[in-house]
């Protein structure tokens, strides 16, 4: 009887501790293990520096469920989603609780009514909404009440090839009121057009990427004929399929896998790369290898989202990962992942930011995932910041915390390198730029080491070296007497 008494409290235990288990994964537990890059470029777990906060449909906020919806865009009052399915800009509130309003038909100037066709983008700046009306062929401009102030249509122009499509994907406008526009099948830049609606040509075209078969194929055109060139199919750059704007510059990514040069770009008003020159991968330095469906994907960036402090999130349609950078393109975390449940993605293709959350469009769910900062992404964040802004030495106690939390945190141990480099402890400089592996940090490190080290010591270094030539000088002298006598 005592035995059966001790394995029922045996199995109730067993239970319990089971069911306890069960409940801290079902709060804490992601779909996904956070993931950053060391200083040989392998993967390594890292600390999380966002969660899922929650998701939101079309029913939660009282708008009807989502149908394939392509873009969201936040103009620091209220979101706004391109319901592409249904045909509709959703417009919401900030808390993401309530739908403000639905705009699925408009007043043209005439008195007539309008409608969407299979709207895939949505800006808003200066109380004026920018749709792409992407199967209406146009741009449409119109204000909050609903009246169009404008549309766009295919350019009647001998830049445009006339034998395109007119099918805007995205759309942005700058503060002159520019407006610019992604177009599908269209590689020679994204469409821009004057406030008054006139195309004025193609902005921020991609390079072609340098393969063997570009390289072959020039040279192997010197020595064909004219006729043999005409039947040869031309090299054209890969298409822009994503932008933000932030101040004066303007930022595209590129949803092809096979090129990474301008796979994401920061073009100012002239149109140059600013990025062109650094050595920086977008997206993850390796092809993942997905076990589920047993596939190798390479990034492949959808969209682009610049935050308000200049951070730059980039949308990984292939994985699912958002990678987060700052403004210098150092990698700050790697967000998200292709799965079922919250914090995972079946086909993502915006993303957007608001204060401390990130926020992913997914047009198979018909939802917004919703994450926010943890402690460690806050602590990362503020040393970021800090240190961009040129207060190194403030910003390490906080590079501290990062590393004492996250030993793999490779940024954490340049930036604590830079800031002792600045306060003048070149030896500790020189050990966290080792551990960095970063070799011109720790030659800077070095030689403010060594020049301090000379003047600290030159004294000494001077004696030695006296008593030296002293020493060996009356060591000949003494061999010269030896030999005479």
């Amino acid at each position: 009887m005592k035995l059966k008494l001790k394995n029922v409290f045996i199995l109730i235990f067993c239970i319990l501790i089971l069911l306890s288990n069960i409940n801290l994964l079902s709060l804490n537990a992601e779909p996904y293990i956070s993931y950053n890059y060391d200083r040989w470029g392998d993967a390594v777990p890292s600390q999380a520096g966002y969660i899922v906060k929650r998701t939101v449909s079309g029913n939660d906020i009282g708008a009807d469920s989502f149908d394939e919806p392509s873009d969201i865009f936040f103009d620091g009052d209220k979101f706004y989603v391109a319901d592409t399915g249904n045909n509709r800009i959703v417009s919401i509130d900030s808390s993401l609780e309530n739908v403000s309003e639905v705009y699925d038909s408009f007043k043209m100037s005439d008195g007539s009514l309008t409608t969407l066709e299979k709207p895939e983008g949505v800006f808003v700046s200066d109380d004026i909404i920018y749709i792409a009306d992407t199967q209406n062929s146009r741009i449409l401009i119109v204000n909050r009440d609903s009246e169009v102030i404008s549309e766009i249509t295919k350019p009647d122009d001998e830049i445009y090839d006339n034998n395109k499509t007119f099918l805007p994907k995205r759309v942005i406008a700058d503060k002159a009121g520019n407006i610019y526009s992604v177009i599908e099948n269209i590689t020679t830049g994204c469409a821009m057009f004057s406030p008054e609606g006139k195309f004025k040509g193609f902005y921020g075209s991609n390079r072609v990427e340098p393969t063997f078969k570009v390289i072959r194929n020039h040279f192997m055109n010197i020595f064909m004929s004219d006729k043999k060139k005409e039947r040869r199919t031309r090299t054209v750059p890969t298409g822009i399929t994503g932008f933000d704007i932030k101040g004066d510059f303007i930022f595209t990514c590129t949803e092809s896998s096979d090129v990474s040069a301008d796979r994401v770009k920061k073009l100012n008003p002239s149109g140059k790369n600013i990025f062109a020159d650094k050595d920086v991968v977008f997206g993850d330095y390796k092809p993942k290898y997905d076990t589920s469906y047993y596939n190798i994907h390479d990034s492949t960036i959808c969209d682009i989202d610049i935050s308000d402090s200049g951070n730059i999130n980039c949308l990984d349609f292939s994985t699912g990962h958002i990678f987060q950078y700052d403004e210098e393109c150092r990698l700050l975390f790697i967000v998200g992942t292709l799965a079922g449940q919250a914090g995972g993605f079946e086909k993502p293709s915006a993303v957007e930011s608001a204060g401390e959350n990130i926020y992913v469009l997914d047009s198979r769910k018909n939802n917004i995932t919703v994450f926010t900062e943890t402690s460690f992404g806050k602590t990362v964040h503020k040393a970021v910041e800090l240190y961009n802004t040129g207060y190194y030495e403030e910003a390490l106690d906080l590079w501290y915390e990062v590393l004492r939390r996250d030993g793999n945190y490779t940024y954490a141990y340049n930036g604590t390198s830079f800031a002792l480099l600045r306060k003048g402890d070149y030896k500790n400089s020189m050990k966290y730029a080792k551990m960095a592996g970063n070799s011109e940090l720790y030659n800077k490190a070095f030689e403010e080491y060594r020049s301090v080290f000379l003047k600290e010591n030159s004294g000494k270094i001077f004696i030695a070296v006296t008593a030296g030539i002293v020493v060996t000088v009356l060591r000949k002298i003494r061999k010269r007497r030896k030999r005479r006598s």
